[in-house]
């Protein structure tokens, strides 16, 4: 058992058109949901982008104070209790998400860090994609796996 600092979470937009989104991006991991939302607006959910939200310690989100896993503290055991996954609220008139690939991990600089993945899309191309949209599905749940 140990203490949550940092989550980062690695996300690539696939570079297809129309697979920008502006809808509203949440990772859920430990029994909580947190907005990937880049405090810079100019990157993260944009066609072709490859962006890490860091969240807690050298946090680059949007509200980093209400997207941080220290507040309340959460805790590695609750990695194993709640599932992990994304989850897409779509919004504005860019509302679907092509999703390519996602890996998150818990304390990363940490001697035992947590990841997560989703191996469906480990490779790249059409068929490694995901849509994610209010007709076609909004969360892709993910798996601990070790690198």
């Amino acid at each position: 058992m140990a203490d949550i600092k940092k989550i980062k979470a690695r996300v690539r937009t696939a570079d297809v058109p129309n697979a920008g989104t502006h809808g509203w991006v949440y990772l859920g991991i430990a029994g909580r949901e947190f907005l990937l939302n880049a405090a810079d607006t100019s990157a993260g959910l944009e066609r072709g982008d490859n962006w890490t939200f860091v969240l807690g310690e050298e946090s680059n989100v949007e509200n980093p104070s209400r997207n941080d896993p220290r507040r309340p503290q959460l805790d590695t055991d609750d990695l194993d209790r709640y599932p992990t996954y994304l989850r897409l609220e779509p919004d504005g008139h860019r509302p679907a998400w092509c999703l390519e690939r996602v890996w998150v991990t818990v304390n990363p600089e940490s001697d035992f860090p947590h990841t997560f993945d989703n191996p469906r899309l480990a490779d790249f191309g059409e068929h490694r994609r995901l849509w994610l949209a209010q007709e076609c599905g909004k969360h892709l749940f993910l798996k601990r796996y070790t690198p």
